[in-house]
């Protein structure tokens, strides 16, 4: 397979992604996170519907995203999330799903592809930074972002699903560069 297609990529996220989202604990559920308005249960739900709608996406099936999705808190949710996100690799490396065109807005499949990429690499620092977890993200991965992320951003922006970008400092990672394109400080840290 190739290294560089969106199922690969999201694989490598996904196994940074999994030990993440197991190791929150319940009563981190109520914590703030770097993502503003989500708090930790929020920001997972979110990040479940993510993986749960990019799926059907790459089947070139319709999204039905949750208004208030509630997946988080209910019966063995982390194992529920691996097996989605499981689904989400396997259907991004069906035949055909990245060919063509997704979505409401009958975007290119790999763009629609790298959209559930940037979500499973900056919602998944988002709760390891908020749940004070270690996190490195896939540096493929991280590479593909940057080079999209000028052409994701402006329309997240208008759509209020990022700030404005951040300055970071002249020897900031990519990963840095990344998350300030997407309105977050890279230097976040949950108040004590």
């Amino acid at each position: 397979m190739d290294n560089n297609s969106i199922s690969s990529l999201l694989g490598a996220a996904a196994a940074r992604a999994v030990p993440v989202v197991r190791a929150v604990r319940e009563e981190q559920l109520g914590d703030p996170t770097p993502c503003a308005g989500y708090d930790v249960r929020e920001l997972a739900d979110h990040l479940f519907d993510v993986v749960v709608n990019f799926t059907r996406l790459a089947r070139k099936q319709p999204s039905r995203f949750e208004e208030e999705p509630h997946y988080v808190g209910t019966g063995d949710w982390r194992g529920l999330f691996v097996e989605e996100v499981d689904r989400l690799v396997a259907a991004w490396g069906e035949p055909g799903a990245e060919e063509g065109t997704t979505g409401g807005m009958h975007q290119p499949a790999r763009t629609v592809g790298t959209m559930v990429l940037l979500d499973m690499t900056v919602h998944v620092w988002d709760l390891a930074r908020a749940t004070g977890q270690d996190f490195t993200p896939d540096p493929a991965g991280v590479e593909v972002l940057s080079g999209v992320i000028g052409d994701l951003a402006p329309a997240a922006r208008d759509a209020g699903m990022f700030d404005e970008p951040k300055q970071v400092a002249t020897d900031a990672s990519r990963f840095e560069e990344l998350l300030a394109a997407t309105g977050r400080d890279p230097g976040w840290q949950p108040s004590d």
